[in-house]
């Protein structure tokens, strides 16, 4: 066992590159497509993220991974140039999102994921899976090196629930293979009428391959994408906003994937925002939306100046998360509880009430809650914190935290509900869409704008800050030093 020198100097050091948000790996993101581009094995991370299971995409001068390679495969098999207008062109795709705060707890190899991703159902053509709090969010998280080791573990019990094929995944670790399921076809690609030229060879194998993942300390956000969609995925590209600690630290903010799939850009959105159910926390929530809006920007150059540069400009958005909207303080809200009266405590929920007042998220759509609030329990049980706790500061009311909306022609949702995993003090909670995407070019339905050459995306400092610093940020500036004090100068390595 061979001993490495870790001088104490870093600890600072990477602190100070959180906190003045260097962001060098901003764009950095990992997928199973071999992209062009340059790829780089991993370099270790604390607790031996075994990053070597995927390819991790540092883009040449940001300017859309998946772009050229693509081009350049649709314009050897001549799909787009030589595809024939019909009066429909467009395909209607299903899609599952998932968003789940798991309390800082890193997942054991037994956690059944197989019902919360519903793969006993028709199969899905994308999952889309948020998650917060894959890590405690501690001091040594928040301003030290990111632990890695929780998201590569959810990552493969993902990929064991979705394809249904130990031997698939422990090979795919091996490899940078794109992995293709062994099982029998789960669906026909009815989607696609037979004479469709865009469509894909019928006889491929079907799994789920990882088309992009990204972590922010505690939020990860990852797609999967059904293997023989593969081809028509283009433009995958992420953008971090950290909206924590002094408003701009990685404890709360959001992770944006875009991408496009044949010609409809899509934009998914995984945010934890501003905790707390003081009167006024709210306000906080709205900002961090408005701040999430403004700040992601996603790289394009001269090239691709038609792509999408903020989250507005995608065709189709989806916006999930812990949001941590509360309910409004009432004397009859345990009440409502116990009757199991969603409907009256709606009405004190702060997400609906702040978009009906026009302060946040106006224009966006919301499927109706016909299910109990996600938070907060007790870890392991059925019963809610605030039933049985006589501590006013531990005490937490009921509420809908976690949420999924979405803005955009042409979605329609399935269904909206929860699972009823005891892992953590949430409930997770899952959509299932029908998507129309468009597979043939209009550029009068095009929202981007041309780019401007002078305009800096993801700028370094934030536009605003928190002029006040939440009790929690100050317990974790307290303890950083003590972070920095009692890391060892000699840290072992595994042999």
């Amino acid at each position: 066992m061979g001993k490495i020198l870790k001088s104490k100097s870093s600890w600072p050091g990477t602190v100070v590159r959180k906190w003045l948000n260097l962001r060098g790996n901003a764009y950095e993101f990992h997928s199973d497509y071999p992209l062009k581009g340059k790829m780089e094995p991993s370099q270790p991370r604390r607790k031996s993220c075994s990053d070597g299971d995927y390819y991790k995409i540092v883009p040449e001068n940001f300017p859309g991974c998946l772009g050229q390679e693509n081009e350049d495969l649709k314009q050897q098999s001549g799909l787009i140039e030589q595809h024939v207008t019909r009066a429909d062109d467009k395909v209607d795709l299903k899609m599952f999102v998932g968003t789940w705060n798991v309390g800082g707890k890193s997942p054991h190899d037994g956690l059944e994921l197989k019902d919360w991703l519903k793969t006993s159902t028709d199969a899905v053509d994308i999952y889309v899976l948020g998650f917060q709090e894959i890590v405690p969010l501690n001091a040594g998280n928040v301003l030290g090196a990111e632990d890695n080791g929780p998201a590569t573990k959810w990552l493969s019990l993902i990929r064991e629930a979705l394809n249904n094929n130990n031997d698939l995944s422990k090979s795919h670790r091996n490899s940078f293979e794109l992995t293709k399921s062994s099982q029998p076809s789960r669906r026909s690609i009815s989607n696609f009428p037979d004479d469709d030229p865009v469509a894909c060879n019928s006889t491929l194998d079907r799994g789920y391959s990882l088309a992009a993942s990204k972590q922010m300390v505690g939020i990860f956000l990852c797609v999967w994408v059904r293997d023989d969609l593969q081809k028509r995925i283009t433009n995958l590209k992420v953008s971090s906003v950290g909206r924590g600690i002094m408003g701009y630290l990685g404890n709360k903010g959001s992770i944006s994937i875009s991408m496009s799939l044949h010609e409809t850009s899509l934009c998914f959105v995984c945010a934890h925002l501003t905790s707390g159910e003081k009167e006024g926390d709210e306000v906080r929530r709205n900002l961090d939306v408005t701040e999430i809006l403004k700040r992601t920007r996603f790289s394009r150059s001269s090239k691709d100046s038609h792509q999408p540069e903020t989250i507005m400009d995608h065709d189709k958005v989806i916006w999930l998360g812990d949001l941590n909207y509360r309910l409004r303080a009432s004397s009859d809200v345990h009440d409502h509880l116990k009757n199991h009266d969603w409907e009256a405590l709606l009405e004190k929920d702060q997400l609906k009430i702040e978009q009906r007042a026009g302060r946040i998220f106006q224009g966006w759509e919301e499927g109706n809650i016909y299910f109990a609030p996600t938070y907060k329990y007790y870890i392991n049980s059925d019963n809610y914190v605030a039933q049985t706790e006589k501590s006013k500061e531990k005490c937490r009311t009921p509420a809908w935290c976690d949420r999924i909306l979405w803005k955009g022609d042409g979605m329609k949702q399935i269904w909206y509900t929860r699972g009823e995993s005891r892992f953590s003090d949430h409930r997770p909670v899952q959509s299932l869409f029908s998507v129309h995407i468009d597979l043939t070019k209009n550029q009068s339905n095009r929202k981007t704008k041309p780019i401007n050459q002078n305009h800096r995306p993801n700028p370094v400092l934030p536009y605003t800050c928190h002029g006040k610093v939440q009790a929690e940020e100050i317990l974790l500036l307290t303890r950083a030093q003590s972070c920095i004090d009692t890391q060892p100068r000699l840290v072992s390595s595994a042999s």
